[in-house]
């Protein structure tokens, strides 16, 4: 993968911009096999939230993430679960700083 694809570069900056990219590039099967059971779901971030620590990333920068994945799954995923209906019902009703909020809220779900 070239550095053009990744989310972070290689001076540990944030490209939040990128992240709508490297979501459209995610195979659909891989994609819908994460979204079809919560937990899954649930591992996966849990999963990433630990990779982001690793290289440097701070719980804002986590809850950036978040609200930005968030955001496109709530404009471009059909909910496969209860769950994932539920937050998109919440991230749709929510202002732009309680959906930040319920992003960080998300980082610590996944890491529980």
């Amino acid at each position: 993968m070239t550095e053009i694809n990744h989310v972070v570069d290689k001076d540990g900056e944030l490209k939040l911009g990128k992240i709508d990219q490297a979501l459209d590039k995610m195979d659909e099967g891989k994609k819908d096999e994460i979204l079809q059971n919560f937990q899954e779901f649930k591992g996966y971030l849990a999963k990433r939230i630990e990779l982001a620590e690793n290289i440097g990333l701070n719980e804002e920068q986590l809850a950036l993430i978040a609200q930005k994945v968030a955001g496109y799954l709530a404009e471009n995923e059909e909910p496969r679960n209860s769950e994932e209906k539920l937050l998109q019902e919440l991230w749709k009703v929510g202002n732009e700083q309680e959906q930040h909020k319920l992003s960080h809220l998300l980082v610590k779900l996944a890491q529980a």
